[in-house]
């Protein structure tokens, strides 16, 4: 399942009738119902791989979250960008799906995200970062730009932490938050909106063109702040759902419990 991204239109995923078969030839590989996906964004019609997927099922149990580690994120996004196509899971595009687009994640505010809400449920999103300029490394971290001139943007925030699988490096994990008002000559606003990012390999940053997986979700738990002297001091406490903030107010890191991140799918029940 892939989601474009060049509209802002927010309807839900549709199941549509296929058109009818061009001179009536059918391949027996292809025997049966072609099924078809609306993108939520552009109405463009996606036909479905010839698989499984949640709406072939009965029912979830109710209570049934995607809630993946930080390792396992890591195990999907591995067999995502893997040539072997056994390697990924026949589900995996039905909890994780893939934005396309030069803009990546920031084409849109996260409200706008498919499957994205306020009120503690979380999505994964395949993606590939963009360049914030044509030359240079730096990402775009820019979502949109305000009437007033401020800008809506993702900050980062602390210290790019490895993800170790057995002993060995498997990739790394960027938090960022989302701020508004930056570039303003007030204090950039901080919101609730959280992003962790990860990419596979030995480098901290993400090489061009690769793609990441980024979990996006709306910080609804009460926050306990701290102050340090710098941003280099800052603390990211990995054992409680606390929020550091350096003496400028930008956050330095979060925590959430799994109750807090977990991904309820809704069926059954």
């Amino acid at each position: 399942m892939t989601w474009h991204n060049d509209s802002e239109d927010e309807r839900a995923i549709q199941i549509v009738s296929p058109s009818p078969q061009q001179n009536g030839v059918i391949n027996e590989e292809e025997a049966g119902e072609v099924r078809f996906i609306t993108c939520p964004s552009c109405a463009h019609n996606i036909q479905l791989q010839n698989r499984a997927g949640i709406e072939d099922l009965p029912g979830l149990p109710a209570g049934v979250k995607f809630d993946p580690s930080d390792q396992e994120i890591l195990q999907h996004l591995e067999a995502k960008v893997s040539s072997n196509a056994h390697k990924i899971h026949p589900l995996i595009d039905e909890f994780i799906p893939t934005i396309e687009g030069g803009n990546g994640i920031c084409y849109t505010h996260p409200e706008k995200l498919p499957g994205v809400s306020k009120v503690g449920q979380i999505r994964h999103f395949f993606h590939r970062p963009s360049k914030a300029y044509t030359t240079g490394t730096r990402k775009r971290r820019k979502v949109h730009t305000d009437e007033d001139g401020g800008e809506t943007r993702w900050h980062k925030t602390g210290k790019t932490r490895p993800v170790f699988v057995g002993g060995t490096v498997k990739g790394f994990k960027k938090i960022l938050v989302l701020y508004t008002n930056y570039g303003r000559q007030r204090k950039p606003e901080k919101t609730n909106w959280v992003m962790h990012q990860y990419h596979l390999g030995n480098n901290e940053e993400e090489r061009d063109g690769e793609v990441v997986v980024s979990k996006v979700f709306y910080q609804t738990q009460p926050r306990q702040c701290g102050s340090t002297s710098s941003l280099a001091d800052s603390v990211f406490d990995q054992k409680s759902s606390h929020v550091i903030e350096n003496t400028q107010g930008y956050v330095e890191g979060y925590y959430n419990t799994t109750a807090l991140i977990s991904y309820d799918i809704g069926f059954g029940g």
